[in-house]
């Protein structure tokens, strides 16, 4: 038959022949091994480049929550409970010493002064050897209605150099060490007492001026001297600005140093004139230069964002575990009995869920922060409410799982209710709890801060900070000093988005069918 099949179609019977004869077929061993539901959700979550980005910049702002306080100088932080003269380093620029002059990022700010602050500059300059003024970018003239001009200055000058001169009130000890280490860097921290009674309002007016401050130049043009001499009761006998008399051996018209007050019984103390910049020096052992400058009461930003992201980021991991705790068992028992016991408890979760939050906050920092603190009031008025979300989750994926196949062998061979709920129904649900948690961060953040930069709490100090605070502070100096608004903005903004984009990411990984779906 076969052949006469193969006649008819035209094919020879040798071109037939056996495939694989003398071979033993069998199925080939899988090279691939069997993955874990972590991996796998691992995987998915690898692909999202979106949610991926937004973990590694969430590592990276944990990370300098973390290490942040300890990168800066920690003698400048330390000074922040007894230094009564950080107030002086206020609302400086942010500094990298290796951009040094190039007008960016270089503590260098620009300003429109009038022509007598112009002429201060230059003899601050004078005085004290720094350049304040680093480019005059223009000047202009103006007339005012009665016809009289005046002329304006655009200039880019180092706010760090710039500070004003600071008035110091030592004790005799305080005194001599100050004189010694002069002495012994070589660096001329204390100044000339200015005459007269213009330095309690003018300190870098040293020079003849008129009432207003504006200099009275000698016949070349140039400053004139205004400082007390014959300080015969200052006992300053170190180092001198190199104009002072006493250099070309006048004792008697050398320039006087300091102002002595008190009694000897009472022991005396000396007024003394410093340069800032120089003074830093002695009192915190390097130069001032501020990553992210300094805010309107002379903290350092860089460590105090650092400090309140540590403290909202540990806010908020107390809350979202104690959510999670009390939400895990609160909505197992819902979703798991169901009924009249499910009836009962969503009515309790209804009462809560209707309180306001802020009230829920003022109350119990008007009558829980006296006994526990305001961090312990405001923890009580997160999680008063805070869980309900999370056991309506939970409950939800009860009601999912409870009526499974494997739910019902496990109950038929006779497991407990709690092995059953915790054992074989919420392992199930962890994807979905995973997710909710993470989101509860950037919640809990965000009303922190919402909270602090409204005045309603209070978690600054002069050794601590919230990001909050630290926005409500700078709002008053927003447009002279907008770094000290914009490091704090910029952070809070970071986090939000990318905790949003994060946790999209989880839910994608954790729950496949809910990809591309909204909360």
């Amino acid at each position: 038959m076969m052949k006469k099949e193969l006649d008819y179609m035209n094919i020879p019977e040798e071109k037939f022949r056996l495939a694989n004869a003398d071979e033993h077929i069998h199925d080939k061993k899988l090279d691939t091994k069997p993955i874990g539901y972590l991996h796998d959700a691992f995987n998915r979550f690898s692909k999202n480049k979106a949610s991926v980005a937004a973990g590694i910049i969430i590592g990276i702002l944990v990370l300098y929550a973390i290490v942040g306080p300890f990168m800066v100088n920690q003698r400048y932080v330390d000074a922040y409970e007894t230094d009564t003269s950080i107030i002086n380093y206020k609302e400086l620029r942010p500094k990298l010493a290796f951009l040094e002059g190039t007008g960016f990022w270089d503590g260098s700010k620009i300003v429109e002064v009038s022509e007598t602050t112009y002429n201060m500059y230059l003899a601050k300059e004078q005085e004290s050897g720094h350049n304040v003024v680093e480019e005059v970018l223009d000047t202009i003239t103006i007339k005012d209605d009665f016809g009289r001009q005046s002329t304006v200055y655009r200039l880019r000058i180092d706010t760090y150099y710039g500070i004003k001169t600071m008035m110091q009130t030592l004790t005799t000890a305080q005194y001599k060490e100050l004189q010694d280490w002069q002495d012994e860097h070589g660096i001329q921290v204390i100044l000339p007492q200015v005459a007269g009674d213009v330095v309690t309002s003018l300190p870098d007016v040293w020079y003849e001026s008129d009432a207003k401050g504006k200099p009275i130049f000698d016949a070349d043009g140039a400053f004139q001297y205004n400082y007390l001499t014959s300080g015969s009761d200052d006992y300053y006998s170190v180092m001198r600005l190199e104009a002072d008399p006493y250099n070309q051996g006048d004792e008697a018209g050398c320039w006087r140093y300091a102002k002595r007050t008190g009694k000897a019984d009472t022991g005396y103390n000396y007024v003394v004139r410093v340069d800032p910049y120089n003074y830093f020096i002695y009192r915190h052992g390097f130069e001032p230069c501020f990553t992210f400058g300094t805010d309107s009461r002379g903290f350092d930003i860089f460590s105090r964002l650092a400090s309140g992201a540590r403290l909202s980021f540990l806010l908020a991991i107390f809350v979202s575990a104690i959510n999670l705790t009390i939400g895990a068992f609160y909505g197992a028992i819902e979703g798991y009995y169901g009924g009249a016991v499910d009836m009962v408890m969503e009515r309790i979760s209804d009462i809560l869920s209707g309180v306001p939050f802020m009230v829920v906050t003022v109350l119990f920092k008007l009558h829980l922060a006296s006994k526990v603190g305001m961090m312990g009031s405001l923890l009580f008025a997160f999680v008063l409410t805070g869980w309900i979300g999370m056991a309506s989750s939970v409950r939800m994926q009860f009601y999912r799982f409870k009526n499974q196949e494997y739910v019902l062998s496990a109950r038929t061979l006779g497991a407990r209710d709690f092995r059953i709920m915790f054992k074989h129904i919420f392992p199930n649900s962890l994807g979905t709890l995973i997710t909710g948690c993470v989101l509860v961060i950037p919640g809990v953040i965000f009303s922190e801060t919402s909270l602090s930069y409204l005045g309603i709490i209070n978690l600054s100090s002069r050794t601590t900070s919230s990001i909050g605070s630290m926005l409500a502070q700078g709002q008053a100096v927003m447009t002279t000093s907008p770094h000290v608004v914009l490091f704090p903005a910029i952070f809070i903004g970071l986090l939000e988005i990318s905790f949003n984009l994060f946790g999209n990411g989880l839910r994608d990984a954790f729950n496949p069918s809910l990809r591309g779906s909204e909360d």
